[in-house]
């Protein structure tokens, strides 16, 4: 595999857009011939004071670059945090002080160093420019976007048709979040797929002051614990950087064998053929030994670890459950795996398959002591294993996988 070829699979993991890829790959291949590390960037508004995983997709994509050893800059948007981001949004949001926005850049700082090599890391605050922008820059910034632009933004026309208020401010974050770009002369940037307008805004800008224009590489918004909604402190369905060890480690045990592989893709650099092979259980226990690791350091993690085998070892199970089943290879019909639904149903504890359905989608189904809330789910077959599952809240049955 060419240098080329080995850069550009770890640098498009897990992304879900490039914009434009052929310009990336010319970076890339100037880049290699010259010895010039990209300049990679992302930026983040310290709108709250802890970081969770969710936030994290991006940093772990900066420290990909990071590995390859390009240029990577953490920019934290001091002076867009005062502004508040229109993206998503129904109505104008709350300015924060600069006080607390300040206060919360500080941990920001403290929390990336977990995954990013300080050393290896530029960080920024989008005030160093911003502040000392002159009354004649900033109408010359103003200029390079019209107002029907603006309105070709999801939330802003929305508003608009609606006839919500939308703030004069509001249009001058993308500016900002653009002029961002040219200030730091970015190769790529880095965003959320929820943030692609403003990282082409970026672009649009760079051409406008006669710079070559960024890459943009969108990454997906994280799924949080439920499996449904974007990981996020309102929704309660989130991990944060700073949760106790043990918090973290039961919180990452409690997700979805799917969104488990979504983890992996997303918040480490582990083969996934090789994750996709383990057992299910196996699995999930070293990606939460692994990220409880990454933040609280080895001891931690082995120590999390071993406290969750243990309240497992100790949660009651009876010893006489309501169903054994054994099942065949035959009786799989010579497959690799079977559906949860299926399972479930030749416990006989519920009448029939669309009940199993049912019970699983309400989260009524634990397979070795893990809630499962994906009705379309397979167990994989790994003879000799024998799987342990609650249905319901009352019901338990043993079920065995022979050859």
């Amino acid at each position: 595999m060419s240098e080329l070829s080995r850069q550009l699979d770890l640098m498009l993991r897990g992304v879900v857009e490039v914009i434009q890829r052929a310009e990336l790959e010319s970076k890339l291949t100037r880049s290699l011939k010259e010895n010039r590390p990209l300049r990679v960037k992302a930026g983040f508004d310290p709108t709250a004071p802890d970081l969770h995983l969710g936030h994290t997709v991006l940093i772990h994509k900066l420290k990909h670059f990071q590995e390859l050893g390009h240029h990577v800059i953490f920019l934290i948007g001091d002076f867009t945090g005062m502004i508040g981001d229109p993206t998503g949004q129904s109505e104008t949001r709350v300015a924060l002080s600069k006080e607390k926005v300040l206060e919360n850049a500080t941990t920001y700082e403290r929390q990336i160093f977990k995954i990013l090599d300080p050393a290896k890391t530029q960080v920024e605050f989008n005030s160093r420019w911003m502040s000392t922008m002159t009354a004649d820059a900033l109408i010359h910034l103003s200029a390079q976007y019209s107002v029907a632009r603006m309105l070709e933004r999801d939330d802003f026309r929305k508003r608009y048709a609606e006839q919500k208020p939308i703030s004069i401010h509001e249009f001058m974050y993308p500016l900002v979040q653009g002029y961002d770009s040219v200030a730091l002369k970015s190769d790529i940037e880095l965003g959320g797929t929820d943030q692609k307008f403003n990282l082409l805004v970026g672009r649009d800008l760079q051409r406008g002051y006669g710079q070559e224009p960024q890459v943009v590489m969108t990454m997906p918004l994280l799924e949080g614990t439920d499996g449904v909604k974007k990981m996020s402190k309102s929704v309660g369905n989130y991990i944060a950087l700073e949760d106790a060890p043990n918090d973290m480690y039961g919180k990452l045990m409690s997700i979805s064998d799917s969104l488990m592989f979504r983890y992996y893709e997303l918040l480490t650099t582990e083969d996934m053929a090789g994750v996709k092979a383990a057992h299910p259980m196996e699995a999930k226990q070293t990606l939460a030994s692994l990220i409880v690791a990454r933040y609280h350091g080895e001891e931690a993690g082995r120590e999390a670890r071993v406290a969750f085998q243990q309240k497992f070892q100790e949660r009651e199970f009876p010893s006489e459950p309501d169903a054994r089943v054994i099942l065949t290879l035959a009786d799989l019909q010579q497959g690799q795996a079977i559906s949860l639904v299926e399972l479930v149903a030749k416990t006989g504890l519920v009448p029939s398959k669309s009940e199993a359905r049912r019970l699983i989608i309400q989260g009524g189904l634990e397979v070795d002591e893990q809630k499962q809330l994906d009705a379309k789910a397979v167990i994989p077959i790994v003879a000799g294993h024998t799987y342990r599952l609650k249905v319901g809240r009352r019901k338990f049955a043993v079920v065995e996988l022979k050859k």
